[in-house]
């Protein structure tokens, strides 16, 4: 393994454009074919690249997230990140920072490797941020054995708008306090691993209806008002000492003396807000340049490369226009410009690589820890603990938008209580209509099929409406399994009982079992507003 060169030899040693090259951080993928790894050890090699942010695939990055192209499932894609990272490694002339979005851990982007609850499950947690911190802990293990120094992670962004299409379960609430005590308990926890952390997207993503992987988000909000509440969590991460903000695609007119321009390349948001008014000493990444927010406006190549640079930012991540950023860069940057940017980068590089292990296959286990977090974060949204007592005891028949063989929410309670199950996915609304009109209690059991917003949470307008027509003409006990903002799709007011589990990992349906029996109270608090 070579070592990297204290930051003093390097200062004197690397040329200005080898200084250039440690300030670029390219996308690598894990599923890439021979040729495509052959490229971009070129690239390495010939440019004296600092680092690589790697993701699963092409058609899974960035711009290409919402697209039509099909993801491969790759069963070895955590002994294929080991393996390309190493050879990567052994073409760098310098060690490269390695870094990746592993926010819920590094199944994040990795098949087969552990998942940890999202950041608004644990924004759910009361009183009890070493869990958050363990969360931390535990990730910034599992990277150090892929050989990744770089967690580019936690979310910061304040998530107070439901129709948010790319933030939303990614951010730990819609309150400042509580977001910045689980986003400083998390980096603690990578911290006690040597792991970095980047605290994103700066100045503050939550407040958005647009995906910047697609276009250019636009908050109209005051100064006052982002400094009181978007920028509360960076100014917090910041005076504890973070090292790494991430900057977003965002147009905050409010932060750039008027002009509407993308804060990844807006002076008065990087140098004078983040550096001048922040008071932020370290690294600076940009969001992907390859996200459409940016990129379809310079066509030149190069020249996003260097705006990005000019802007105030380290690292340019997911640059695509690597070469021509670069001489671009040397062309119009000055001297300082250059020194600055890389001591920081350097610096931050020794400091990841001093903490470097031996890579393994030794993966942390994340059950026992999801069990604490699916019992502390458990939210009873609407009734009482006595509703569902009384509901339970004079019987019910259950229904789920899943299979019944793939619930163990419904299996663990017919171990204590004999009731009938059926599932939505094969049961035709007739049946369905025959059953419920015989039955005044149903148990429900609902899996909202995506995460994000778009078309409903993956919600057809039938299931909606019946979903609705059942909470209105019966007695609904209601279990959620996934994004809270999805319950704002049905009258969940209307029901006896509505509890929020959050994950539809096993362990979260069998902790939510345990609740309908009796046998745990609901610890939780919504970490969002619902209307």
């Amino acid at each position: 393994m070579h070592k990297l060169l204290p930051y003093e030899l390097a200062a004197q040693e690397l040329t200005p454009i080898e200084k250039i090259g440690q300030l670029f951080m390219p996308a690598a993928f894990i599923n890439d074919s021979e040729e495509e790894i052959k490229i971009l050890e070129r690239l390495i090699s010939e440019n004296h690249i600092g680092g690589l942010c790697f993701f699963h695939s092409r058609a899974s990055a960035a711009t290409n997230f919402e697209g039509k192209k099909k993801i491969v499932y790759n069963e070895q894609s955590f002994e294929t990140l080991q393996k390309l990272i190493q050879r990567y490694q052994n073409k760098s002339k310098h060690r490269l920072l390695i870094a990746i979005d592993a926010e819920w851990g590094l199944a994040m982007r990795i098949e087969n490797t552990p998942q940890y609850p999202y950041a608004l499950t644990l924004g759910a947690i009361k009183d009890n941020n070493e869990l958050v911190y363990q969360v931390g802990k535990n990730i910034a293990y599992d990277c150090k054995q892929a050989g990744i120094h770089y967690n580019l992670a936690p979310v910061l962004d304040i998530n107070n708008n439901p129709k948010n299409p790319v933030i939303g379960y990614r951010s730990f609430g819609e309150d400042k306090i509580n977001v910045a005590q689980k986003a400083s308990a998390y980096i603690s926890g990578m911290q006690s691993e040597g792991v970095l952390a980047s605290i994103k997207h700066f100045p503050g993503h939550g407040d958005t209806a647009t995906d910047s992987h697609l276009g250019l988000p636009i908050i109209k909000k005051t100064k006052e008002e982002l400094l009181d509440n978007e920028l509360f969590p960076f100014k917090k991460l910041i005076n504890e000492g973070i090292d790494s903000v991430m900057v977003g695609h965002l147009c905050v007119p409010a932060l750039s003396n008027g002009k509407e321009i993308p804060s990844s390349i807006s002076k008065d948001m990087i140098k004078g807000i983040l550096r001048d008014e922040l008071g932020f000493e370290g690294v600076v990444i940009s969001d992907a340049l390859n996200m459409h927010a940016v990129s379809k406006n310079y066509p030149i190549q190069g020249e996003l490369e260097w705006l990005a640079f000019d802007a105030g930012n380290d690292i340019l991540c997911f640059a695509e226009e690597v070469e021509a950023g670069m001489e671009m860069i040397l062309k119009k940057a000055t001297n300082r410009q250059i020194e600055e940017s890389f001591a920081r980068v350097w610096s931050l590089k020794e400091k990841a690589i001093r903490n470097e292990p031996e890579t393994s296959s030794l993966l942390s286990t994340p059950e026992s820890l999801n069990e604490k977090i699916a019992k502390s974060s458990l939210t009873l949204v609407q009734g009482t603990e006595n509703d569902i007592t009384s509901f339970r005891e004079k019987g019910f028949i259950g229904f789920t938008n899943t299979m019944i063989s793939e619930n163990p929410f419904f299996q663990m309670i017919t171990k204590e209580n004999s009731f009938h199950m059926h599932s939505f996915l094969d049961t035709s609304l007739e049946k369905i209509g025959e059953l419920t009109k015989k039955e005044e209690n149903l148990l429900m059991a609902i899996v909202p099929p995506q995460a994000k917003p778009i078309h409903d949470f993956g919600f057809s307008k039938t299931e909606i409406d019946l979903f609705n027509k059942m909470i209105h003409t019966k007695n609904v006990v209601l279990y959620f399994f996934g994004n809270p903002y999805a319950l704002e799709l049905f009258d969940y007011k209307n029901a006896n009982a509505v509890i929020m589990a959050y994950q539809n990992f096993n362990t979260f349906q069998k902790v939510a079992a345990t609740h309908f029996l009796g046998k745990l109270a609901a610890k939780g608090e919504l970490p969002v507003h619902l209307k």
